[in-house]
């Protein structure tokens, strides 16, 4: 890890850190959605790379980022690539002022993931039932919102999800992107792992590098 955020003063690095996993969008399509979400008045445009969420803001402590680090490691190992299809607008209005680009394909391929990334060392409950999505608008008016929803309702994207990546939250409230976990898991290298199982019954590393 080479993200260390600090205290307020600056002084000593905090005792917790906030983490989120993610699937980045591939560029230039990543930064035009960023763009957009910018020109919406959405505050949170420029603190994130555009993405779908695996894994919300979560609080942990520092030592834990080593077993973290491993399991993420070993979901990512555990799971193939797969295509993803993002196609038009949805909100989840009136539960909450966010309208998002719709995962028409993969969806079930990143529930799969979120969940074995919500386990283990990161076990956590969720606000909201999880539904994979790329926010385009959060917390506007209405009215922007409703813009969001009308100028971005022709966005199309295909592309091959590979990996997935880990963000720490810094002191400025930005997420900085620490490393990336390539999904290898290719069906020929037996049982997939599961979080919960002992250690001596995941694969070994060998397996999860081919």
């Amino acid at each position: 890890m080479t993200i260390q955020p600090r205290g307020p003063g600056g002084d000593r690095p905090l005792p917790t850190v906030t983490i989120g996993v993610s699937i980045g969008l591939p560029e230039p399509h990543a930064s035009r959605v960023q763009r957009a979400r910018r020109s919406f008045g959405d505050a949170q445009a420029d603190a994130i790379r555009t993405h779908v969420t695996l894994l919300p803001p979560t609080e942990v402590s520092r030592g834990s980022l080593p077993s973290v680090t491993e399991h993420l490691e070993a979901v990512a190992g555990s799971h193939p690539r797969f295509p993803m299809i993002l196609n038009g607008t949805q909100s989840f209005r009136p539960v909450s002022p966010v309208v998002f680009i719709a995962v028409r394909e993969g969806d079930d391929r990143c529930r799969e993931l979120a969940q074995a990334v919500r386990a283990g060392p990161l076990t956590r409950p969720l606000e909201f039932e999880y539904h994979p999505h790329v926010t385009v608008a959060h917390h506007v008016p209405d009215d922007a919102l409703d813009a969001a929803a009308a100028q971005m309702a022709e966005f199309q994207l295909s592309f091959e999800v590979a990996e997935f990546q880990l963000y720490v939250q810094d002191g400025g409230g930005h997420w900085q992107p620490v490393r990336s976990f390539p999904l290898t898991f290719d069906g020929a290298c037996g049982p997939r792992y599961r979080p919960d199982d002992p250690p001596g019954d995941r694969p070994s590393e060998a397996v999860r590098e081919r």
